[in-house]
């Protein structure tokens, strides 16, 4: 099934070139069939690349996915034009009062800010408290999952002494249908500065770590309901991402290792190896069929709220 795109989405091209099956609102119209409905909220600074990562990988399921995307009102962005803004995004007062079967939160360059100090912290927390009464079930990413963990159940992040950067095997922790599929060590990229620790995920009740690295730590969390998903990595990028983060760290004068296991050879002048996209595109089919399409009502408005957790 394809996923629906809004009428002139630039990522609609590239996907279709990848034989990617995706339809725009028009032909979806005249389908007989209630599509899954994902919002993704993209705190990223360059919108259109995130906007691609993320729709090839809910692309990939026999599910039919109508997507909102959303932008922070309260934010200006400085590397998306406002035309790609005002023509495909929406903000949250417009959709507030809907119901989603499921909720991409993904990360964001910030993590050098206390949570407070970013201008967009109270909006934020306003759209994590919406998730939490109107969607079926949330995914964060990477600052994204930092800032859920640490706004429902009060789990702080901590500063790493050098930046987690590379691609690196993970093991499974907890057998859930989360990782259905996964081989025992699977790879998977990160790239921050800051960690939340599997030792406070296990300290939360609600909360089980499902995966973690022996070098990079904490890979997947979520809630033992499904409700919320927590991934401190990056499986949505794209094989060339972390070059051109080194790239583009190295050009600001900083001096950087190269990301680990990453470059054949770890020689930066060899063209990386996607080694991670298989179980990028098992994760998010996993989530969109066993925590949204086999869990959300059909009809929307029969969404309950989250049980009350309590904060730390």
């Amino acid at each position: 099934m394809p996923i629906k795109l809004p009428d002139g989405l630039p990522a609609k091209a590239v996907l279709e070139q990848e034989n990617i099956f995706v339809i725009d609102e028009n032909k979806a119209f005249h389908q007989d069939i209630r599509p899954l409905k994902i919002a993704i909220l993209n705190l990223m600074p360059i919108k259109e690349t995130t906007e691609t990562q993320l729709l090839r990988l809910l692309g990939n399921t026999p599910l039919q996915v109508e997507i909102t995307l959303l932008r922070m009102e309260s934010h200006q962005s400085k590397n998306t034009s406002p035309h790609h803004l005002e023509l495909f995004y929406t903000t949250f007062p417009e959709i507030e009062n809907q119901n989603f079967d499921g909720v991409i939160i993904t990360g964001a360059p910030i993590e050098h800010l206390p949570f407070e100090e970013v201008g967009y912290w109270r909006e934020l927390q306003r759209i994590m408290d919406w998730t939490s009464e109107r969607v079926t079930s949330t995914f964060h990413i990477c600052w994204g999952a930092q800032a859920g963990l640490y706004h429902h159940y009060g789990i702080q992040k901590h500063a790493l002494k050098e930046k987690m950067f590379g691609v690196f095997t993970h093991d499974i922790e907890t057998q859930i249908p989360l990782v259905r599929g996964f081989d025992d060590g699977f790879l998977a990229p990160h790239s921050r500065h800051t960690e939340a620790r599997t030792e406070d995920i296990a300290r939360v009740p609600q909360l089980v770590v499902v995966s973690q690295s022996p070098v990079a730590g904490l890979y997947l969390a979520a809630r033992r309901d499904g409700r919320q998903v927590f991934v401190t990595g990056h499986s949505e990028y794209d094989p060339g991402t972390l070059n051109d983060e080194y790239r583009r760290d190295i050009e600001r004068g900083g001096y950087i290792q190269p990301p680990q296991n990453y470059f054949p050879g770890d020689d930066p002048a060899r063209s990386p190896r996607h080694t991670w996209r298989s179980h990028a595109y098992l994760l998010y089919s996993n989530w969109l069929n066993y925590y949204v399409y086999q869990a959300t009502p059909y009809d929307l408005n029969q969404i309950g709220p989250l049980a009350q957790t309590q904060r730390r």
